[in-house]
């Protein structure tokens, strides 16, 4: 891959309570394999359900590495379908990470933006994959 290659940046999440193996981090390892095409360079990066951490991580990456595009991969339990995100909330974590740290004020991060809405239109990605078996829906509550 040369040079001009774009950067696509997958992340999914590492080990959590009953999860060993997260199935986030599974599905971006699937993704990476699938590729984009000859011009984009894929790279998995599995993130530690720790929210310092991680907010300083993608910091680092963002700054550094500059990618075209960063998909973030959570998990939802109770769902059976892939759930497209058009914001992201910053408020309402009330889950501790795996050292047992709650967000300061259940926010995620702190004197950050309420909502983060992406420039990608998720609602047309899903409309264009309405006939396929793939079971997919739009949302805009993140996490909820």
């Amino acid at each position: 891959m040369d040079s001009s290659s774009q950067l696509v940046l997958l992340t999914g999440f590492g080990p959590f309570r009953q999860y060993v193996t997260n199935p986030s981090w599974t599905a971006v390892q699937e993704l990476k394999k699938l590729g984009l095409g000859e011009n984009v360079r894929l790279e998995a990066v599995e993130l530690p359900v720790h929210y310092r951490r991680t907010q300083e991580l993608l910091a680092r990456m963002w700054e550094t590495q500059q990618p075209q595009l960063a998909v973030h991969v959570g998990v939802a339990t109770a769902s059976k379908l892939i759930i497209l995100e058009q914001l992201a909330k910053n408020n309402g974590y009330k889950d501790c990470d795996v050292s047992g740290v709650c967000p300061v004020g259940n926010c995620c991060v702190e004197g950050g933006p309420e909502k983060i809405e992406s420039l990608i239109n998720m609602r047309a990605i899903c409309k264009k994959l309405s006939g396929t078996d793939i079971g997919i829906i739009y949302s805009k509550d993140a996490g909820r």
